[in-house]
């Protein structure tokens, strides 16, 4: 298994030195973060991650997570290393202050999920689904809510799930049948089985507190039927412990390509006792609060993926003797030349190190953003927000894509070895691949940003994301990397706004191509800046690094925008033309 070294001195200059982050908590009043604390935690938890963590991958991904008599078992050292994590309060991080959280900013927090992601998915997993749940419970439940769960779920005492799939509603929730009855004092039954829940049921903690999307007796049809509910494995009692177990039950867990430490289950919930979250008939809104959250974390996994792919690839192709380079031998007393001399080969890892870095510093500035929405003024926080909005499918779409794509590089690189297991790099492709599929398939990712993000909202996120982007070109100093950051975000602006104009059926036939161009586009505008940035640095290492990994990006992963940018106004004729029939060879 490649051993897993969190990239702390990358993230320092993105953090510090591109992000600026001293002077960014000075204007949100966050005195008390300096660049000594982050580097603080950026170490520690990069212990936690490379020695606590990433050893348990391998054995994980051998034993999977067990269904025995009704209750789910994972993988040995899986429990003890989250109890670990939680005594030392990375549970707690992101959480409300008046619920016993730490209140700290998402640029602290995000380095430190990205280093998790890399050292183990699945045992990430269910930690992240916690913060998600946390951040709906938070925005749209009660106040007794509230003091009953939050604390509890803050500390990872317990943890929470979040509870959409059906067997026949995935995407179109429309079609969702799980029933709410009210009950006399306020709560409600729920009937009905869920599907794909991750850590719908684990060893790890006494207690999972489920977010339910069910529908009234007299709920409206489709998506404005649909309400949210809290519905606890047991119930809590008033010291704080638990008592009765709710009417919730495993029905079995589901058989993986990846992520098979990762309990996903079957939930069947049986007339069990839930608590209505938010307003009757206005769950999705209170769903998409956290969905929005996991779909970010989601594409902090595809980072994860990438990262711990490259990392296993630079150091196999730098310990590989085969042949002699191309360019004369390198290594006179060995019998052949490491790989890493070998042209292709550095191609393959180039190509990894521009796609990881240009997403980390895309995920930085997500969670900058995130930091604004919090803790800034009015009109930051809604400028914010809209950026946040337009950029989340762009990041969970295209970052968890690369984390497929390139767990691939890094299996071709290892070659043959790379698809022997012992070797760790074939796990790394089954376990990206999910990425792809859950929180919302990338398709749907590139439709909510064609059809939702840019048409229907009339360009106001558009101009607020431009607006953020123009803002990093307008600080840069070398005027040859600013004319072309500027013709390049400049094109974009360009190419987005006229595709607007579009019908419904040409925006969905373009969408996926028109969410790899965007990517593209602000990627190579976010290494022009880095790039700018890292010339006054004096690393010798960043300095030279971020140029020539710009000068590799600019020249040979930029110019994909262009075929897709070809796809952008073709229409969607070419795909709806084809009758049903002509799919099939008989």
């Amino acid at each position: 298994m490649p051993q897993y070294i969190a990239p702390i001195k990358d993230m320092q200059f993105v953090l510090h030195d591109w992000l600026n982050l001293s002077e960014h908590y000075q204007k949100l009043g966050l005195e008390d973060f300096d660049q000594e604390l982050v580097n603080e935690i950026l170490q520690q938890g990069a212990k936690f991650a490379e020695e606590v963590i990433a050893p348990l991958n391998r054995e994980g991904d051998e034993q999977g997570a067990k269904l025995i008599d009704g209750n789910v078992t994972t993988p040995d050292g899986f429990a003890e290393a989250y109890k670990e994590y939680v005594a030392n309060g990375w549970n707690a991080m992101l959480g409300s202050a008046d619920y016993e959280g730490q209140d700290l900013p998402n640029t602290v927090a995000v380095p430190v999920h990205e280093m998790l992601d890399s050292a183990n998915l699945s045992w990430r997993l269910t930690g992240m689904l916690n913060e998600s749940a946390i951040l709906a419970i938070t925005k749209h439940a009660n106040d007794d809510l509230k003091r009953t769960y939050l604390a509890k779920l803050i500390s990872g005492e317990w943890t929470g799930t979040m509870c959409l799939t059906e067997p026949h509603a995935g995407t179109d929730l429309s079609l969702l049948s799980t029933k709410a009855i009210p009950n006399e004092d306020g709560s409600f039954n729920i009937t009905g089985s869920k599907i794909f829940i991750s850590s719908g049921d684990h060893d790890w903690t006494d207690n999972i507190i489920h977010l339910v999307l069910a529908r009234l007796p007299d709920a409206p049809p489709g998506v404005k039927g649909i309400s949210l509910f809290l519905t606890p494995k047991f119930f809590p009692l008033d010291d704080g412990g638990i008592g009765q177990r709710n009417s919730v039950t495993v029905g079995s867990i589901e058989k993986k390509m990846g992520i098979k430490a990762s309990p996903t289950c079957v939930m069947n919930f049986d007339g069990a006792q839930g608590f209505l979250v938010g307003e009757a008939n206005n769950g999705l809104a209170c769903m998409f609060t956290m969905m929005n959250d996991a779909r970010f974390q989601v594409g902090m996994q595809g980072l994860g993926i990438i990262e711990a792919s490259y990392q296993g690839a630079l150091a196999y192709a730098r310990e590989r003797l085969q042949s002699r380079a191309p360019q004369g031998v390198q290594e006179q007393n060995k019998k052949a030349d490491p790989i890493i001399h070998q042209p292709d080969v550095r191609r393959m890892l180039l190509t990894q190190k521009a796609i990881a870095e240009g997403c980390r510093a895309l995920a930085l500035l997500y969670a900058q953003q995130m930091d604004i929405e919090r803790f800034g003024a009015d009109e930051d926080k809604h400028k914010a927000k809209s950026v946040i909005s337009f950029l989340t499918p762009i990041v969970k779409g295209f970052m968890t894509d690369m984390g497929s794509e390139m767990s691939n590089l890094g299996v071709q690189v290892f070659g043959g070895h790379g698809f022997i297991r012992e070797w760790g790099m074939e796990q790394l492709v089954r376990d990206a691949r999910i990425t792809q599929l859950y929180e919302g398939t990338n398709g749907i990712q590139a439709l909510d940003l064609i059809s939702r993000k840019l048409a229907r909202d009339k360009g106001t996120m558009l101009e607020d994301t431009f607006a953020l982007f123009n803002s990093k070109i307008q600080q840069m100093t070398n005027a040859d990397k600013q004319t072309q950051a500027t013709e390049l975000l400049t094109e974009w602006f360009a190419a987005a706004t006229e595709l607007k104009q579009q019908n419904a059926v040409d925006l969905a036939g373009t969408a996926y191509d028109f969410m790899n161009y965007s990517a593209y586009c602000l990627l190579g505008v976010i290494w022009l800046s880095m790039a700018d940035t890292a010339e006054h640095s004096d690393i010798e290492s960043i300095k030279a690094g971020k140029a020539n990994t710009c000068a590799f990006y600019l020249k040979r992963l930029l110019p994909r925008k262009d075929g897709f940018k070809t796809n952008l106004f073709n229409g969607a004729d070419d795909l709806m033309v084809v009758s049903d029939a002509e799919f099939d060879y008989q």
